[in-house]
């Protein structure tokens, strides 16, 4: 039976809604905004843009995050892909909770854990710690889709694999991975989308000589939020947003997975 909804419930979530996607307007609008005050609409520019690509700091850090995103990605994707299908095949307790643990702990005791860590076994902080650390919280997300992935599959399809004579490691890569890559990407690419835009843990093991898109956007936040600001911080919403709608289209359900 279908029931109407109340006026104010519709007024509610369109008070949720505004709350949530107005900020992140006011950001695209002015990155267009002629005026270095950033403080009243004076007209249209794209200059802030044009002044951007030309920010020699601001493309050091956007080609740092590109490369440990792309790094971190395709490891955690490895790895994850190997633990959703372990936590799939073999039912222990104890190793969704090793998988899972990186996503349940808040970002700022990670970040400490692995800054302490890092310290411990004396690796220097730089790109590499910082692409270590997103591999290791990248991970769980990666498993928690393949393994929802290899949830919906029909494993008679394998059987009837093994049946004809496949070996175990020719029935996964024959029919398991075809089946699972939908899954596997949308992983690779949430992987991505987290990399990219990491901050808390980026900021305890990144150390002083390495420099980020996040990292960079924060020391020029504390200065002031300039236009130049809003146009990286328009770009990089661009590219999360793109990045988030091409994963839900290999996993329809990936935004209800994560919740």
């Amino acid at each position: 039976m279908n029931r109407r909804i109340p006026a104010w419930m519709w007024a509610c979530a369109a008070a949720a809604y505004l709350f949530l996607y107005a900020p992140l307007a006011v950001v695209v609008v002015f990155s267009f905004n002629d005026s270095k005050l950033n403080a009243q609409w004076v007209g249209f520019t794209t200059a802030w843009y044009v002044k951007l690509v030309h920010n020699e700091e601001m493309m050091v850090a956007a080609r740092n995050s590109l490369v440990i995103a792309l790094v971190a990605s395709l490891a955690s994707t490895v790895l994850g892909t190997m633990a959703g299908f372990a936590m799939h095949r073999y039912r222990t307790r104890v190793l969704p909770v090793l998988v899972l643990a990186p996503i349940a702990i808040p970002e700022i005791l990670m970040g400490v854990a692995l800054l302490m860590f890092f310290v411990m076994i004396n690796l220097t902080l730089g790109l590499v710690s910082i692409t270590l650390a997103h591999i290791a919280f990248c991970i769980g997300y990666v498993a928690i889709v393949v393994r929802a992935r290899l949830a919906g599959m029909d494993e008679s399809l394998v059987e009837a694999a093994r049946d004809c004579g496949a070996s175990a490691p020719a029935a996964f890569r024959y029919v398991t991975l075809p089946l699972i890559m939908p899954g596997v990407i949308a992983g690779a690419l949430m992987a991505f989308t987290l990399s990219i835009d990491d901050f808390v843990i980026t900021f305890f093991t990144a150390g002083a000589s390495a420099s980020t898109l996040p990292l960079q956007i924060y020391s020029m936040v504390k200065i002031a939020v300039t236009p130049e600001v809003n146009a990286i911080s328009t770009l990089l919403l661009a590219l999360t947003l793109a990045l988030i709608t091409l994963a839900t289209k290999f996993v329809p359900g990936l935004l209800r997975l994560n919740r």
